[in-house]
């Protein structure tokens, strides 16, 4: 159905954590695949469910993911052959592991724009892909080019969103009538909204600019718009317990609370988008846009494999808030 790619700049970490948080609790099937070319970090993080004779809790198998599906996708990709590289957490949440280092990647920029297009036909299941940091002239433009949204991380501090707005201006120019951007703000709890509308307040100031300069200069696709969509709460504990790193009610945690709120705002633009309220590369003032959010009631959804999933990290139930 839809592919979001998650990405960070320099120095925002966290798009590991936000992808598997927002997996947790989509409330359509969901995939989150690793397409970091820096290397994956779900095989070292989180436990496999039983697979077969095994007992539920063991490693994920590193050697089946992204690297075996590029072994068998050098004569076509096609959407129906992911399923099988694709593995399960403790929970049910389907994950496409990553390969396992950056030395990987060199043989591996072919795969990226056709693998985005595999992403995009894989009905009825959403893909959260993690991009990780990005770099200029990074390979996975190409598979952000094929998705419905590209959400960029950041937190709230005046370095983090320097470097988010030089690498918007970048990403702008690079992915011209290409998807929309959304941000999301990785914020303090204490002070949650402050930073959100902070961060919007800068991102809004930019791109007034940057929709300037694009008028004077020579014509051609539009460049994205790019909006702040919300934020997920900085939430340390929330993220061990997400992990499995220590006991309690991950449903009545900040990231989970606050993922669950970003999920659904983004499940309703993507349900508009696709509804034809404005389309895939419709334009509006001649650049690509995130419609309003429609009204998605919350609910369990079931993923690649067999649907239903509770536990630590598959669907979180929604608890007290």
């Amino acid at each position: 159905m839809a592919l979001i790619a998650l990405a960070a700049d320099k120095g925002a970490p966290g798009v590991t954590t936000a992808a598997v948080a927002l997996g947790a609790v989509w409330p359509r099937p969901v995939l989150v695949a690793e397409c970091d070319q820096a290397g994956g970090d779900l095989v070292y993080r989180l436990p496999a469910a039983a697979a077969g004779d095994a007992q539920p809790g063991g490693m994920l198998n590193p050697s089946r993911g992204l690297l075996s599906l590029a072994a068998t996708a050098r004569r076509g990709l096609r959407s129906d052959q992911i399923a099988e590289h694709c593995q399960r957490l403790v929970g049910g949440l389907d994950v496409l592991v990553g390969i396992t280092g950056a030395e990987q990647a060199q043989g591996m920029t072919w795969l990226w724009g056709p693998l985005g297009r595999a992403f995009a036909g894989l009905d009825p299941v959403d893909v959260l892909a993690d991009c990780g940091r990005l770099g200029a002239g990074t390979p996975v433009l190409d598979l952000m080019r094929e998705a419905d949204l590209v959400l960029l991380f950041t937190r709230a501090t005046l370095e983090q969103v320097a470097h988010l707005r030089e690498r918007v201006a970048a990403l702008s120019a690079e992915l011209r009538g290409g998807p929309p951007i959304g941000v999301i703000v990785l914020a303090d709890p204490r002070d949650f909204r402050a930073q959100v509308a902070e961060v919007d307040r800068v991102i809004t100031s930019a791109q007034g600019r940057h929709a300037a300069d694009t008028l004077a200069g020579p014509a051609g696709p539009p460049p994205p718009a790019v909006t702040v969509l919300g934020g997920l709460a900085l939430d340390p504990k929330g993220a061990e317990l997400l992990a499995g790193s220590w006991g309690g009610r991950l449903d009545r945690s900040l990231l989970i609370r606050s993922a669950r709120e970003v999920a659904g705002e983004l499940v309703g633009r993507l349900a508009a988008l696709h509804a034809g309220t404005v389309g895939r590369h419709a334009a509006h003032n001649g650049a690509p846009q995130l419609p309003p959010a429609a009204q998605v009631p919350i609910g369990q959804a079931g993923q690649i494999g067999q649907a239903g999933h509770a536990g630590q990290v598959g669907h979180v139930e929604e608890g007290s808030r």
